[in-house]
């Protein structure tokens, strides 16, 4: 799902990979990411991809002055679950600024109508973390790298945005 530890390991035909990066300029921070396939990939991974980025692309839309963190998140949610999908509970997008990771929380599914009030220029890391299976997690024995609990394949999109008035 997300995070992982460099080795051995080698990449092959169909499997799917996450790149998460991030940068600082004049002391601020941005975060981002996405996933790729490695070479050819299943149908059902071309739309997990797809639902994943598309999942994030509605959080983004749902992120205007005025709104809660609830309709964010459930855009995100319902994006990703009405395709079939699954989305990551216990990892979640976040505040973003001076710091990676700021205040508020950016959960991946919610209420609408729920939650804080967004307001103008706020800057907010919306990062869903989407699964074909279950969306419970696991970490691995190094500590870090989180897999989906059931084996199951996962996605993962980000983007660093600043919450605007209309559709700026």
């Amino acid at each position: 799902i997300v995070h992982g530890i460099p080795g051995s390991r080698i990449l092959r035909e169909g499997d799917l990979v996450s790149m998460d990066v991030g940068a600082i300029v004049d002391g601020y921070q941005g975060d981002s990411a996405v996933t790729a396939g490695v070479g050819e990939i299943t149908a059902h991974a071309t739309a997990l991809i797809e639902a994943s980025e598309g999942s994030l692309n509605a959080g983004i839309q749902a992120a205007r002055e005025g709104a809660r963190m609830g309709d964010l998140s459930w855009a995100v949610q319902d994006y990703a679950e009405s395709r079939g999908f699954s989305v990551v509970r216990e990892y979640v997008g976040h505040g973003i600024g001076r710091a990676l990771h700021e205040e508020p929380a950016v959960p991946n599914y919610g209420t609408p109508g729920r939650g804080m009030i967004l307001r103008s220029g706020m800057a907010l890391a919306i990062e869903p973390m989407v699964n074909t299976g279950t969306w419970k997690t696991k970490v691995l024995e190094d500590n870090w790298t989180v897999v989906t609990q059931d084996g199951g394949l996962s996605a993962h999109f980000e983007h660093t945005i600043v919450v605007t008035q209309g559709d700026a």
